[in-house]
C-alpha cells in the first residue's frame, strides 16, 4: 500500500474518533487499502472510507500520534495549562515509566480541573491538605490511591516548582495485607483447554509459564525468544530492569506453530494493525477463558503470575530463585507466597485431628 496515494484526515463518526481515507478512485488503490486494512468501512454521510482513530492505526499509516496531553489541556483553565505541560516535561526528563507519567499527570489533572481559574502555585499546604481530605471524605478515595495522589502533587511542588520538601500531616492508614489470589493447577489447565485461538493461548501460556506481568507479555519481541538456550529476555520490566527467565519446553511447539501462522515482524504478539498487542486485549482473553472454563474466582490475569510463583514454591523451588524469576527487588515481596502455599501449611496439624 503506497501511502502517498492516500489522503488522511481526522473527524468523528457516530460518536467515535475516526481517520478518513480518501483517494482518487482506482480499483487497485481500493483493493490495496482493503487488503492492508480489512476492517475499513465506507461511510455514506462522509463519502469516504474510514478506520477507528487508534494509536496502532496511526503508526501503521505513519501519522502523528494523538497526544494525551493535548486532549487534557483543552479541558484545563488557561491559568493552569503551563503547570500541566511543565509537569509532563519534568516527568519525561526524570525518566519515569509511562505508567507513572500517566498516573501523576492524571492526579494533577484532577486537581487542576477542581481549581478552575485559581492558580495552582498559590495553593498553601493547608489548602492542599483540605484537598486531600476532600478526596477521602467526599470521593471515598482508598488508601493506595490517596498515597499516589500525594506523591504526584508533592512531585509537582518539589520537582517542578522547586519548593521545599512538603509534609502533609495526614495519618496514613495501614495498607490492607491482602494475599495474592491464585488458581489451582487444574483450574489453569481448564482455562488453557477452552482457549481455541492460538494467539490467545500463547498469551496466556506465556503469562503463566514464565510468571510474566501482562505488560511484559505484550512487550515481548520475536528476538527475545532464544529457543537454542531455552531462555526469554524480559526487557525494561518494572523498575526498568532486564532479566532472563527459562522458556518452558512445552510451549516451544505452540510458539513455532503460532509463528508460522501469524508471521509476527517485531513484537511477538502484534495487534490487528501492527505494533504491540493491547494489554486490555490480553486481560479480556483471560476473562473470557475463565468464564468458558467455569472458574468463578474473582481474579485478574495477574493471578496467573501469582499462580506460577505459588506452584513453583509448592514444587520445592528455592525462594531466592523465585525472586529472581519474578524480578522482585526484595525477598519480602516473594515471601508472601508462603502464606498461600498448601505445602507450608501441610505440616501443621489441627488440634481437632488429635481428639
Amino acid at each position: 500500500m503506497d501511502l502517498s496515494k492516500y489522503k488522511f484526515s481526522y473527524t468523528t463518526h457516530r460518536g467515535q474518533g475516526v481517520i478518513l481515507i480518501q483517494f482518487e478512485y482506482s480499483q487497485k488503490l481500493k483493493d490495496d487499502m482493503r487488503r492492508r486494512f480489512p476492517s475499513a468501512k465506507w461511510s455514506r454521510t462522509k463519502k469516504s472510507w474510514y478506520l477507528p482513530d487508534l494509536p496502532s492505526i496511526r503508526r501503521a499509516l505513519n501519522l502523528i500520534e494523538k497526544s494525551e496531553v493535548d486532549g487534557k489541556l483543552a479541558k484545563i483553565n488557561p491559568v493552569n495549562r503551563e503547570a500541566y505541560i511543565h509537569m509532563h516535561e519534568q516527568l519525561q526528563l526524570k525518566g519515569y515509566s509511562q505508567n507513572t507519567v500517566r498516573q501523576y499527570l492524571g492526579e494533577l489533572y484532577h486537581l487542576l480541573r477542581l481549581l478552575k481559574a485559581y492558580p495552582i502555585e498559590e495553593l498553601t499546604p493547608k489548602r492542599l491538605k483540605d484537598y486531600f481530605l476532600y478526596c477521602v471524605q467526599k470521593e471515598g478515595m482508598a488508601e493506595r490511591k490517596l498515597n499516589g495522589k500525594i506523591n504526584a502533587i508533592k512531585f509537582y511542588f518539589e520537582q517542578v516548582l522547586h519548593r521545599p520538601r512538603m509534609f502533609f500531616d495526614i495519618p496514613a492508614p495501614k495498607k490492607p495485607q491482602q494475599l495474592p489470589k491464585t488458581l489451582s493447577k487444574n483450574e489453569v489447565k481448564r482455562i488453557f483447554e477452552v482457549t481455541r485461538n492460538i494467539k490467545h493461548l500463547v498469551a496466556l501460556q506465556l503469562s503463566y509459564g514464565m510468571g510474566l506481568r501482562v505488560s511484559e507479555v505484550v512487550n515481548l519481541k520475536v528476538e527475545d525468544i532464544d529457543s537454542d538456550r531455552m531462555v526469554v529476555h524480559i526487557r525494561g520490566a518494572k523498575g526498568k530492569k532486564d532479566r532472563y527467565v527459562p522458556l518452558p519446553t512445552s510451549i516451544v511447539p505452540l510458539l513455532r506453530r503460532y509463528y508460522l501462522d501469524y508471521r509476527p515482524q517485531d513484537y511477538l504478539l502484534e495487534g490487528q494493525y501492527g505494533g504491540q498487542y493491547a494489554k486490555v486485549s490480553v486481560q479480556n482473553i483471560f476473562k473470557t477463558a475463565m468464564n468458558k472454563a467455569g472458574v468463578t474466582k474473582r481474579i485478574g490475569i495477574h493471578g496467573l503470575r501469582h499462580s506460577y510463583a505459588t506452584h513453583l514454591l509448592e514444587s520445592g523451588a528455592d525462594m531466592r530463585f523465585i525472586q529472581e524469576l519474578l524480578g522482585h527487588n526484595s525477598i519480602k515481596t516473594t515471601r508472601i507466597y508462603t502464606k498461600v502455599t498448601p505445602r507450608s501449611l501441610s505440616n501443621i496439624q489441627s488440634p481437632l485431628d488429635s481428639l
